[in-house]
């Protein structure tokens, strides 16, 4: 079945007297419990066409579907619902909150929610804590983790309103080759136990070997799909 449908998405950005044509027609599917990789040097549109994804961006032309569902008919409140309920968003940059410790970085799209009781709060964030090894830096807050230990915060954050997509935008940019396996790993194991749908961009050949399908974009062309 398939969680996600993108058809002709053509992205323009007005940047002086000129027209970025940043995603020009791009087409594939999306499978229930995907780990697909979309893969394209950079300046090719996969930032562009996540956020799209995303609902952090809106298209010139085209459609996205998720669950049979074209996300530009929705109003504000059901975009909103959209990406507090089934779509978590891992960003290369972490965007973890500098004032919060590891526990409420987590627990804070649950908070959001506003329908978890705390009980059901504190369960899911610590099992979430603990799958991703960091339990024992619980109260530390971002500026006392590495990078690798932050991007796991940022994983489990995506992960505790338990959506039915991931989408992560290059998840080992700024992580070492160790770092960056070590997080590809964790990121297949949870796809695999958790039967959540990811999809992360890159341009690192290395980062292919963990994907289970790949969609390729250049120049903001959809390449194809294997």
């Amino acid at each position: 079945m398939n969680v996600i449908e993108v058809q002709g998405l053509k992205k323009d950005y007005p940047l002086g007297k000129t027209t970025v044509h940043a995603l020009r027609g791009v087409d594939f599917l999306v499978e229930e419990g995907a780990f697909l990789s979309i893969v394209g040097p950079s300046g090719s549109g996969k930032t562009t066409l996540l956020n799209i994804i995303g609902c952090i961006d809106q298209p010139t032309s085209g459609q996205v579907k998720i669950h049979d569902q074209e996300i530009s008919e929705l109003n504000d409140k059901q975009v909103t619902d959209l990406r507090l309920h089934k779509i978590g968003f891992i960003f290369q940059s972490f965007n973890l909150i500098p004032v919060l410790n590891v526990r409420e970085n987590v627990e804070f799209p649950l908070l959001l929610r506003k329908v978890e009781k705390k009980a059901e709060i504190n369960t899911r964030v610590e099992k979430l804590i603990e799958a991703v090894g960091l339990l024992d830096y619980i109260d530390h807050k971002p500026a006392e983790l590495s990078g690798g230990q932050r991007q796991r915060v940022a994983i489990a954050r995506a992960l505790v309103g338990a959506p039915d997509i991931i989408l992560a935008d290059e998840p080992t940019a700024n992580l070492d080759s160790e770092t960056s396996e070590a997080i590809l790993k964790l990121m297949r194991d949870l796809n695999e136990l958790e039967k959540t749908t990811f999809i992360f961009s890159t341009h690192d050949p290395e980062v292919l070997k963990y994907a289970k399908s790949i969609v390729q974009i250049r120049d903001g062309m959809f390449v194809g799909q294997e």
